[in-house]
C-alpha cells in the first residue's frame, strides 16, 4: 500500500504544492474566501500574511506586542487577525489567527530570483494543526482533516 492510500483513508487531505526559482514550495490557499499565493515555510513560527492585504483578504486587524524576526529582518512590526477561515483545498480551519507584517523583504527576494511575489507565509503553527505530513518527492502536503466540536 501507497503512502497516499494510508494517508486518505486516514482522513488527510492531499495539497499540490509547486516549486519555485528559489527552491521554496508555493501553496494556494484561500483566507476568508480571497485566494491567495503564499509559501510553504516549515521554519516560520507563525503564519502570516503580508500587512497592505489586510482590508483584500477581510482581516480584522489588532495590535500586537510582538516583534517578528526572520529571512534577513529582525525586529519588525507586527500586527494580528484572530477568526479566520482557511482553506487548502478542502481542509479548512475555522479559528485561524494570522500575523501581519510587512513582507517587503521576502518578495523583494523571490522577485530577485525571478519567482512571484506572495500574499503571505504558512508556517509551522498550520502545518502543526494539520498534522501535516510533506511529500517532497511528489510535490505535496498531506493535512489531516480538523473536526469541529459543536
Amino acid at each position: 500500500m501507497n503512502l497516499k492510500r494510508i494517508l486518505l483513508r486516514k482522513g488527510y487531505q492531499k495539497i499540490k504544492l509547486k516549486k519555485i526559482n528559489t527552491n521554496h514550495f508555493e501553496i494556494k490557499a484561500k483566507l476568508n474566501g480571497i485566494k491567495g499565493r503564499f509559501i510553504l515555510d516549515t521554519g516560520a513560527s507563525n503564519s502570516c500574511v503580508d500587512i497592505s492585504l489586510a482590508s483584500t483578504f477581510k482581516l480584522q486587524v489588532e495590535d500586537s506586542n510582538t516583534k517578528a524576526a526572520g529571512a534577513g529582518a529582525i525586529g519588525m512590526e507586527t500586527k494580528i487577525a484572530s477568526q479566520n477561515k482557511l482553506q487548502l483545498k478542502k481542509w479548512e480551519f475555522k479559528n485561524c489567527t494570522m500575523v501581519l507584517l510587512d513582507l517587503t523583504h521576502v518578495n523583494t527576494a523571490l522577485t530577485e530570483h525571478n519567482a512571484k511575489a506572495v500574499d503571505g507565509i504558512i508556517g509551522a503553527d498550520i502545518l502543526e494543526k494539520g498534522k501535516a505530513i510533506i511529500d517532497y518527492k511528489n510535490k505535496c502536503v498531506y493535512l489531516k482533516k480538523l473536526v469541529y466540536k459543536f
